[in-house]
């Protein structure tokens, strides 16, 4: 590989990444159920090592960690089915306060423009129109989700299993791939990769919880409706970096709105959430998992949308640990080196264009003042 030309290096590099796009769009059916197993199979090896030890029977220290798993999403499922009863009970007054909402909002367009109220009205019931076409059209398309839904996670448990059940296997063909020689760096990226990706997804589970109490909690102290629904809904948007919080804010406030006629509601929800965003970027979520994760806010966002474009909310929710696999393995590989300095958050003290020596491979000062590789 050395006598390759360098162009040609670079060639193969982008046919590869291009190759990889193309396999995981074409097969993510597949591909997506494996990924999220992957990362639930290492969040459990802790649980599965510790059974081992107190001598419980392989098989059954792979079931057990599995069906805790079940039962936390099935918590979840029954919070949820239990919420949307809630709010269909209500569904009388939540017609009632979104007509006073369009009224309200139909007069005050009336007196900034020329359009009446008979205008406004017909322009409504065109879009309603449209909207309802577009759902009977989207129909079928939903059920087909839905199945994929439950085949996706009927088949997770499964490949939970397998890959536990089999996990030396996997070690073992991932070593057979590199020269004895590269055994230690492999081993390594091994350990880190394990070492992150648990941080990661206990830290996440972390914060949904605290999240989700104090979100919860103090819109129900202040007497909003819904509050712990809209405490969840936004703990577990919040997963998806960036992206997750505007959506969080956005149903946050459509569901205060419907179960209120006042503004006030509304404005103490965002400036609750605004507070609990403001604690958990800045203090508590960066001393969980933010000094696990070092990945530029750039490439977070374009993973995430990337992800989407994939495989949907799966890969949004994937997307971040994804990254952060491959700068682990870019970091340890001399020719991938320079894309994990890309997805990095690691600058340089000085601008290359100036200085020369931040333009090589090698170790370099940072602007935090502490030694990086380049």
């Amino acid at each position: 590989m050395s006598n390759i030309p360098l162009t040609v290096k670079r060639s193969i590099e982008l046919l590869g990444l291009m190759a990889i796009v193309t396999i995981v769009v074409i097969g993510r059916d597949i591909i997506m159920p494996m990924l999220m197993a992957f990362f639930i199979s290492i969040m459990l090896l802790p649980v599965y090592r510790f059974l081992r030890k107190k001598k419980v029977p392989e098989t059954l220290a792979i079931i057990l960690p599995i069906l805790l798993v079940a039962i936390f999403v099935s918590l979840i499922v029954w919070f949820f089915s239990n919420q949307i009863g809630i709010l269909v009970k209500d569904f009388p007054q939540i017609k009632a306060n979104v007509t006073q909402h369009i009224n309200s909002l139909s007069d005050w367009i009336s007196r900034i423009t020329h359009y009446n109220g008979a205008e406004q009205k017909a322009f409504i019931q065109g879009k309603s129109d449209d909207l309802m076409n577009m759902g009977t059209s989207l129909a079928g398309g939903a059920a087909v989700t839905l199945s994929g839904v439950f085949v996706f996670i009927g088949l997770l448990p499964i490949y939970i299993y397998l890959m536990l059940f089999y996990k030396d296997i996997l070690l073992r063909f991932i070593f057979m791939w590199f020269k004895t020689d590269h055994h230690p760096k492999v081993k390594e990226a091994i350990y880190e990769t394990e070492s992150i990706i648990k941080s990661y997804l206990i830290g996440l589970l972390i914060q949904i919880t605290y999240m989700t109490i104090l979100l919860g909690g103090i819109l129900m102290l202040v007497g909003i409706k819904h509050a712990l629904l809209i405490g969840v809904i936004f703990a577990i948007l919040n997963l998806i970096p960036y992206v997750g919080a505007l959506i969080g804010n956005v149903i946050g406030v459509l569901l205060t709105l419907t179960s209120s006629q006042e503004l006030w509601p509304v404005l103490t929800v965002l400036g609750v959430i605004a507070f609990v965003q403001f604690l958990d970027n800045n203090i508590l979520m960066p001393r969980i998992v933010g000094s696990k994760v070092k990945i530029n806010a750039l490439f977070a966002i374009l993973g995430v949308f990337i992800g989407g474009s994939i495989a949907g909310v799966s890969g949004m929710f994937l997307a971040l640990p994804v990254v952060a696999v491959l700068k682990i393995i870019f970091d340890r590989t001399d020719m991938f080196k320079q894309w994990g300095v890309l997805l990095g958050d690691e600058r340089p003290a000085r601008s290359p264009m100036t200085f020369p020596i931040f333009r090589k491979k090698k170790s370099v000062p940072l602007k935090s003042g502490t030694e990086k590789e380049e």
